[in-house]
């Protein structure tokens, strides 16, 4: 289509000084149209109330509508506790109508994850994650983009958009340049909100022009009086008119609406008159006009403030208590008098007047207002959660139904990924306040409720369920198991174990009493540090051997067995019986899976990682395959997806796939950035990043990882694998930091060899220690290694063996070492270690002077993607000197 220029296009006279902001929108669809090189991208409006951002949008509409497709929506005061309006009103164009199966074929993979979010498909399971509903959407917007684009999205007054529906415009408009879309939003300055701030402020940053609109000069507001009044409009009545309304727009506007209905001549005489005029466009002044268009129309005004946005006719008039014919008289004198505009649905001529309005309600009318509207929404069968934005607002009065309606509301919002609305709903309920035998029930379900958003939170509300009655033995072993993951996941491992620990003393025999235990050795053995590690091997030891794995509780314990065993170095066949015993046919049962949670996904996670650490690669890489699609399809795109990716990496740092593990590694640092800062997570990713970057001899880099996420002591009371210290130590001694590095490394054998811990795969301490003290302290390091290779010997795997064999060769001499590094070869060859393989290649092939066994050991590196060892090998070839 050929769209008429837009400096071309009569300019409105709400837009007059607004050419620069015209021209940005009409630079951006020209953008997005480019052929050689379409570009999406953010354009964000800002200004106080009246400045005239709506209309400026509308202009951008018509700029648009003839070349693009143009969605719209509005945020709104009323509906800032709706989880998703704003995001179903900007798709309603082509969601509105669907059925599941257009609807199922429109989102794939999706649906289950954000179908309920907009309207498209009943939630059902477990409570949505936050994030994956967010990516869910975000995949939609962008499959729909494709479809129907270019597509301009136009949000107004996004300061009132609802919670989950600004998570998603922040989290999206990082993205947008990469589609065929415009976002284009509106919304006053954002220092004037709270919890909106963070949100606006990504927006803002990802726009590719922000604009704040200006109130009009006294030259422009001249222009609109002579315009709307006529030409001769005195100079003084025109400046007038600009002091009393300060030039903002909306009241300029409303104040000349005035003028004209009363016939006002625009003349100097009249120009004392505006102020009293001016008045009563807004505040009072308002207030008072409306009250004098009668009492009807004004309890229909308020009924219509009271339900806020895309306000039916019928409904206004219910909650009004007004017959058919009084309604459509009030609405008649309110359109006359500029305070609504429709007919069915109606809505206010300006948020500021419906703001007025609804403040002027008094606070006991209001009250029951919402009540009844509550009511009526669920009479005509909307459910709890639509209901539950007028709960909120219902006065406190010990009401039991209400309490439940609430908790009711919340089950709905955590169903479509809206913890903040459950949390708002749960919050409330304890206002009511709850029956006593109900209390303890509303501070679990609001622990459980806000574990995606606030982790103290959880802690304080769960800790309060469990210091109150109410709660039988299954729900409290639930919200005990629930609390010590939020400090676990608080970095908080300690007080993790004492929960469960005290928790256990008081719970009878059963399965509930089993799963404390079982997360009491789990929070123990995760620890950084512990007061009997050996201690509690043994009672681990003696409670799961000889179980054979018949029922969950007796899978989780071997589950632990196993990952234990793995840590201390014990016979790997062992550990690998036992997670054998632990799994089903190779994979987690059901109930122990990776989204149950019942149990909790760190089980089958403890047993990919003991498969990781014990030559189980092809085990340990079809168990976090899984962990991803499960996550993925269940949108968890939060911690749990970022160490799912994580573990995934370090499956590939094993195997020696070192440019995909840093792939894989780097993905889950940007997940786990999504969720915070100084998580668990990022502890695992970052050490076996490192470790990566190291064994690619890309130190510098390392050492860039390693500032950015302050990876070094103080350590957190954290088990992380590999080892933290020991990676450091490695660090440390590719930077020429010798002594530094030794320091290191001896605190990490103190601590390691404290717990029992042996395992020198995925704790080299030993191993690095010996090479750093070759030169200065050879009986040490001689000892060191051979200590080493006594604990590989006992665990047996071709890894850990064959790592020890290296490095006793290395502390040797010529003539012995030889023998041992062609053990090392065949150890490693065995193994699916192939860097490690690659590294004793070379070390042999430099050692025996094989140009031979040099270009095997090149192959190797370049496979696994070691660049400074194929570098290294290549100058060895290369070098007409001798190898050694």
């Amino acid at each position: 289509m050929t769209a008429t220029p837009h400096d071309q296009l009569p300019t409105p006279p709400l837009l007059l000084e607004r050419e620069l902001e015209l021209a940005a929108a009409a630079r951006a669809v020209d953008t997005l149209l480019c052929p050689a090189r379409p570009e999406g991208g953010v354009l964000v409006y800002t200004g106080e109330a009246g400045v005239g951002k709506t209309s400026l949008l509308g202009a951008v509409r018509a700029t648009a509508e003839d070349r693009c497709t143009v969605w719209s929506a509005r945020g709104s005061q009323a509906t800032t506790s709706v989880p998703f309006d704003l995001i179903r009103q900007l798709l309603h164009p082509v969601l509105d109508g669907l059925d599941p199966d257009e609807g199922l074929e429109l989102l794939g993979e999706d649906y289950e994850i954000a179908g309920p979010a907009v309207g498209l498909a009943a939630a059902s399971g477990p409570p949505a994650c936050p994030q994956g509903v967010c990516d869910g959407l975000s995949r939609l917007v962008g499959r729909l983009a494709r479809s129907h684009g270019p597509l301009v999205l136009v949000v107004d007054d996004a300061h009132w958009a609802d919670t989950e529906s600004l998570c998603w415009l922040a989290s999206f408009s990082a993205h947008v340049s990469g589609l065929p879309l415009l976002l284009v939003i509106a919304h006053r300055p954002p220092e004037l909100y709270g919890s909106e701030l963070a949100h606006l402020a990504a927006v803002g940053e990802a726009a590719r022009m922000r604009v704040a609109l200006q109130a009009f000069t006294p030259d422009a507001t001249s222009e609109l009086v002579r315009t709307t009044l006529g030409a001769d409009a005195d100079a003084s009545f025109c400046r007038e008119v600009w002091a009393v309304t300060g030039g903002n727009p909306y009241e300029a506007v409303e104040l000349l609406e005035k003028v004209r209905a009363r016939d006002i001549k625009p003349v100097e005489e009249s120009a004392d008159l505006l102020r009293g005029i001016g008045a009563t466009a807004h505040g009072r002044g308002l207030i008072d006009r409306l009250e004098q268009i009668g009492a009807d129309a004004t309890r229909f005004a308020w009924a219509a403030a009271v339900l806020g946005i895309d306000i039916s006719l019928e409904l206004v008039q219910s909650l009004a208590g007004l017959r058919k014919a009084q309604a459509a008289d009030c609405l008649a004198r309110l359109r006359a008098a500029r305070i609504l505009t429709g007919t069915d649905p109606v809505e206010f001529v300006h948020p500021v007047i419906a703001t007025a309005v609804y403040r002027a309600i008094p606070p006991a009318t209001r009250t029951a207002m919402h009540g009844r509207a509550a009511w009526l929404t669920s009479q005509a069968g909307l459910g709890p959660a639509a209901a539950s934005r007028h709960l909120l607002e219902v006065q406190p009065d010990d009401d039991p139904e209400l309490v439940e309606q609430l908790r009711a509301a919340a089950a709905e919002h955590l169903a479509v990924g809206a913890p903040d609305a459950a949390r708002r709903c749960l919050e409330r309920a304890l206002r009511e306040p709850p029956h006593a035998r109900v209390r303890a029930h509303v501070h679990y379900e609001l622990g459980c409720a806000t574990l995606h958003t606030s982790l103290p939170t959880t802690v304080r509300h769960l800790r309060a369920a469990l210091d109150l009655q109410g709660l039988d033995d299954e729900s409290r072993a639930d919200a005990t198991c629930r609390l010590a993951q939020a400090l676990a996941h608080n970095n908080e491992m300690r007080e993790a174990a004492a929960s469960v620990k005290a928790a256990i003393a008081h719970t009878p025999p059963g399965l509930g009493r089993i799963r404390l235990q079982a997360a009491h050795f789990m929070y123990e053995a995760c620890r950084g540090e512990e007061d009997d590690g050996p201690d509690r091997s043994r009672r681990l030891a003696a409670l799961a051997d000889h179980l054979p794995g018949h029922s969950n509780a007796e899978r989780a314990l071997l589950t632990l067995r196993a990952f234990d065993g793995m840590l201390r170095g014990e016979d790997a066949a062992h550990a690998v019986a036992l997670s054998d015993r632990a799994l089903d046919g190779g994979r987690p049962p059901r109930g122990l899976g990776w989204t149950d949670t019942e149990w909790g996904w760190e089980y089958p996670l403890l047993n990919g990682i003991t498969c990781i650490y014990t030559d189980q690669l092809d085990r340990a890489e079809e168990l976090f395959s899984e962990a991803l699609l499960a996550y993925e399809v269940s949108g968890w795109s939060g911690v749990h997806l970022a160490l799912a990716y994580t573990l995934m990496g370090g499956v590939h740092r094993r195997r020696g796939r070192l440019a995909e593990a840093e792939t894989f590694l780097r993905e889950g640092l940007r997940l786990a950035d999504r969720v915070g800062s100084g998580l668990p997570v990022h502890w695992d990713a970052v050490c076996t990043l490192i470790d990566t970057l190291l064994a690619r001899g890309h130190t510098e880099q390392a050492q860039r990882i390693g500032d950015e996420y302050d990876f070094g002591p103080p350590y957190p009371d954290l088990l992380v694998l590999p080892d933290a210290r020991t990676v450091r130590g490695r660090l440390l001694l590719a930077q020429g930091r010798r002594k530094e590095a030794v320091v290191e490394l001896e605190a990490a054998g103190a601590a390691l060899e404290a717990r029992g811990h042996h395992n020198s795969v995925y704790a080299p301490w030993a191993l690095e220690l010996a090479r750093a003290l070759a030169h200065d302290d050879p009986d040490r390091a001689a000892s060191l290694a051979a200590q080493a290779r006594n604990h590989a010997e006992r665990f047996g795997t071709d890894t850990a063996v064959g790592e020890a064999l290296r490095c006793a060769a290395a502390l040797a001499g010529r003539g012995d070492a030889a023998p041992l590094l062609a053990q090392a070869v065949t150890r490693l060859a065995a193994s699916p270690s192939a860097y490690e393989h690659a590294l004793a290649r070379v070390e042999y092939g430099l050692l025996i002077e094989s140009p031979d066994e040099l270009r095997r050991g090149l192959v190797l590196a370049e496979t696994c993607g070691a660049d400074a060892l194929a570098a290294r090998v290549s100058r060895a070839l290369a070098s007409e000197q001798p190898l050694i």
